[in-house]
Order: structure tokens, then sequence, then C-alpha cells
């Protein structure tokens, strides 16, 4: 949870978008990233995989209205709607989009790496595949992951303190210093049209999955098999709830339109 996730990027800016708040160019921007290129396949009506640009143009012009985003784990299908063989492309991925509006896709990034030892390029070519017209599993509202997430956040301090995580070390301080690092050069996680309110569940939600993390990186005192297996039963609600409420961040924007709407 260090990184912000490829459909974190596609769900803020594609509402952004959609919403006419950023230009198309800035959008396949933002959501490329440092990847090299970004395309989508199976869009119904494209015979072939196109850019960004004309992919989320498209879902506009196919009546999607908003996206949603999805870290499913296994046994915690977080925001995912089905039918089973979407579900199990996302949950290989860890990640997928899903469409709000007048037709039910679903996006999922396969991911291909090319090229030399630090010269590597990325493509991603998010396959487009049906869904079901169904509540996203175990979405919390905004509010409520922010409440939860304060929780978390005691517990997960008195649990590394417990498992004496919290000296750390070296290893221990230059993650937190790289988690830090990139939280600081990209402060505009979320995309123009997102209340300060989802601003703020996200950042509390990646500090709290950084410490996970970090902790279950093997960081601290804990070095016998039973110390690490006490460790991670202890971490494995607090990164369930960091994960929820960055869940509920990046789809705050289709939960105020709705709430507005109605």
């Amino acid at each position: 949870m260090l990184d912000e996730p490829r459909s974190g990027r596609l769900t803020a800016w594609g509402n952004a978008l959609l919403a006419g708040l950023a230009a198309p160019d800035d959008v396949a921007e933002r959501i490329a990233g440092d990847d090299a290129v970004h395309r989508i396949a199976g869009l119904p009506g494209e015979p072939a995989p196109v850019g960004l640009t004309l992919g989320l143009g498209r879902l506009r012009a196919l009546g999607v209205t908003g996206l949603r985003l999805a870290l499913p784990v296994p046994g915690h299908p977080l925001g995912l709607s089905g039918p089973p063989e979407f579900n199990a492309r996302a949950l290989v991925a860890g990640e997928a989009v899903l469409t709000v509006g007048a037709i039910s896709l679903g996006l999922v990034p396969e991911v291909r790496e090319a090229g030399p030892a630090g010269d590597v390029h990325v493509d991603v070519e998010w396959q487009c595949l049906p869904t079901r017209d169904a509540p996203p599993a175990d979405v919390p509202s905004l509010g409520e992951a922010e409440r939860e997430l304060a929780e978390a956040l005691r517990d997960a301090t008195e649990a590394l303190a417990r498992l004496d995580v919290a000296g750390a070390g070296p290893a221990a301080q230059a993650s937190l210093d790289a988690y830090r690092a990139r939280a600081a050069r990209g402060r505009e996680v979320l995309a123009p049209g997102y209340p300060p309110r989802a601003v703020r569940v996200l950042e509390l939600a990646q500090r709290v999955g950084a410490l996970v993390e970090i902790a279950a990186d093997g960081h601290g005192a804990a070095v016998s098999a039973s110390q690490i297996a006490a460790r991670a039963e202890l971490l494995r609600p607090v990164e369930r709830t960091a994960r929820r409420a960055q869940v509920a961040a990046y789809n705050a924007y289709v939960e105020e339109s709705q709430r507005r709407g109605s």
C-alpha cells in the first residue's frame, strides 16, 4: 500500500474526466504515471485495444458516469460485485475498476515488463469485462472509514510497540523515508472533484498501510516463526481496515455524486 495502485489512478482521474474537470491528455498522463503505455482492450464497439483517451471517451459515450475502485485479496473481495469470472481476474491482479452508469463493466490491468535491467518498460493493458449491476462488496462510507482508521492507527501503534517494532532500524527507516518522499512529491493523490475529507482519509489509510507493510517486512525484534505469526495475526485486521478506507476514499466521488442526486 506504499504505492498508489494503477486502478486508483484510473478511478480518480477517470472520474475527473467524466465530470469535465480535467483535460483528456492530462488525465491520460496522470493515469499512466511512469508506465510506458496504457491501452484498454475489449471495449464494446472497439474491435482492437485503444489508448486511454479514446477508451475513456468511449466509456462516457456508453453512458458511464463514474468509476469505482476494487482492491480484493483472497478471502476478501473488497469492492467487487461479480460475476465470478470477473472477480477471479480482479483477484489475480489485486485490483480493478468498475463503472457506474448505464452499463456495468469492469477493467482489470494486465502488466507487462520488457527490456534489460535498468531500462525496463512497463505496458499496461486494461481488460474490459462485463460486471454485475450490484453493490460493491464490503465498501464503507467515507465517514465509517475515517472512524475505523482512527481506531486502526491506534491499534497498529500499540501492536508494533508490543512486538518491539517501534524501534525499527535502518531498513525500516529507509522504508519510512521512501514512503514520505513519495507522499511529498505526489500530494495530489486524488483528482479534481474529490471532497477534502476523501484526501484526508486516503492519506491516513496510506500511513496505516505503510506501518503495516514495514512491520510485515520483518523489522523489529520478532525473529522466531511463532513471533512472526503473532505479528501477522495482529496486523491482518489493521491492513484490512486500511484497504477498505483506501477504496472508500477513491469511491467518494461516486458516493458524493449519488448523494447529491438523491
